[in-house]
């Protein structure tokens, strides 16, 4: 999800106008439940540690600061979650992320809290699921058609030819449902310029 969110910043950086990129939330915990059916994360107690809700809500309360409050919390958290490896599940580390990507924290605060945020998650979440999707990151075109993307993030001086890549096979030829390279070996080789 990092790798393709700072591509795709940098395509939007290249096109501005041109490319609305509009995150939305989906909770992973939920799709990989093994719980009895009818299981809900959203549902569950004051006692239940969810491994992704608070930080959704989060994208949700930064969404109403503007999409580059938002923008900015979310390359925050990913940035904590998948290169400094904290622990994103608390309201203070959520917090903490908000204050360091320069939102108004008390509003973020107030926000978080208020259960329109998690309805919003819910909402999200659902019409994913409507669509089949399964994993984050996925692409979803104004035209519906979808696309779940695992990647490493281009050299800068190949984002626009990979974009363009991208968008002539994952647009425009939807009779590819699937491509993947066999792991190991992958990703050898990509760090190799």
């Amino acid at each position: 999800m990092r790798q393709a969110g700072i591509w795709l910043a940098r395509v939007k950086e290249l096109r501005g106008d041109k490319l609305e990129l509009n995150w939305r939330s989906f909770a992973l915990e939920q799709v990989n439940a093994r719980d009895e059916p009818g299981w809900k994360a959203w549902e569950q107690g004051p006692e239940y540690v969810s491994r992704g809700l608070l930080p959704l809500r989060g994208g949700v309360a930064a969404r109403k600061q503007g999409e580059e409050a938002h923008f900015n919390y979310m390359f925050a958290l990913l940035e904590a979650k998948h290169v400094e490896r904290e622990d994103i599940r608390t309201s203070e580390a959520v917090i903490e992320i908000a204050e360091s990507a320069g939102l108004d924290v008390p509003r973020f605060a107030s926000d978080i809290d208020d259960p329109a945020t998690l309805d919003q998650v819910v909402r999200d979440h659902e019409s994913a699921a409507e669509q089949g999707i399964f994993g984050t990151p996925t692409i979803v075109f104004e035209d519906g058609f979808a696309i779940f993307l695992k990647m490493y993030t281009p050299p800068e001086n190949e984002t626009m030819s990979a974009f363009e890549h991208f968008i002539g096979l994952a647009r425009g030829r939807k009779y590819f449902g699937e491509m993947k390279r066999p792991q190991p070996p992958w990703p050898r080789g990509v760090f190799d310029d």
